[in-house]
């Protein structure tokens, strides 16, 4: 029982080893499909939602509070699929949405440049100089993106357990000192580990259930009990209360719902 995060670029054969790596542990494996729920809340297609993660920031500037719309659907998706277990997640920087949460491995796949070239070359028949032009674009664009939305730099080693260069080790070797590493005890999902990713999805899920209409509300869960934090004008207290309270009643598996208002005057 476990869960896997891998984060890769283009042409990095991440994708090919978290496939192998989810075949070879008989695991689920999971990316691009997060994604694909996340772009029916902007309703839009995700081909565009693709384009705009990758080359486009101000992309969420025309929607209202639209990167921390982003940011709290994907882990929602996200914190919904892996608490099932037995999950190889790749792409996205899904392993900003676990930190704090033991016993989940996480890694990092990284490849030569001039490797990643000549696939680019090859997939897309395009020139040396066009390759280069675009991976380097591409690895900019992901790394500001990591930046923009999570606030964390992919490139950090520290981020990860484990730090792997397809080179002299290929994608069945990779593999298999996953599979070896995925193996230990320290790796393996306990009863608390996975109390503690349905109290994070849980968060997720109440936070985007109020989100359009207290947006700046702050959402915590522990063990199952839902605390929301939020500021607001002394007579809107009660009529607050009932309304997050009524939304957030229709979730299964929330036992509680706390709701801690701190009142502010409003302006004459």
């Amino acid at each position: 029982m476990g869960i896997i995060t891998i984060s890769r670029g283009s042409y990095s054969k991440g994708k090919e080893t978290a496939e192998n790596l989810a075949r070879e542990l008989g695991y689920e494996c999971i990316s691009r499909d997060i994604l694909l729920e996340a772009s029916t809340h902007f309703n839009i297609p995700e081909v565009k939602l693709v384009r705009a993660i990758h080359y486009a920031p101000s992309f969420f500037d025309r929607f209202q509070h639209g990167k921390e719309k982003y940011i709290l659907f994907i882990r929602e998706a996200f914190l919904e699929h892996i608490q099932k277990d037995n999950v190889v997640y790749h792409g996205l920087a899904g392993h900003f949405f676990i930190q704090g949460i033991p016993n989940i491995l996480k890694v990092r796949i990284i490849a030569n440049i001039e490797d990643r070239i000549k696939e680019e070359m090859r997939r897309e028949k395009i020139s040396d100089k066009e390759a280069r032009y675009i991976l380097k674009k591409d690895d900019d664009e992901r790394r500001k993106w990591g930046m923009y939305l999570y606030g964390i730099d992919t490139n950090d080693t520290s981020l990860y357990d484990m730090v792997l260069h397809i080179d002299n080790i290929k994608v069945n070797d990779a593999v298999e000192i996953l599979t070896g590493l995925a193996g230990r005890s320290c790796f393996q999902t306990t009863p608390e580990s996975l109390m503690m990713i349905k109290d994070s999805y849980l968060a997720a899920k109440a936070h985007a259930a109020i989100f359009e209409s207290f947006p700046d509300a702050e959402v915590q869960c522990r063990n199952s009990v839902v605390n929301v934090k939020l500021e607001t004008a002394l007579s809107l207290e009660e009529e607050a209360t009932d309304r997050i309270k009524d939304a957030l009643k229709k979730i299964d598996d929330i036992k509680e719902v706390r709701v801690k208002l701190v009142p502010f005057e409003t302006g004459d």
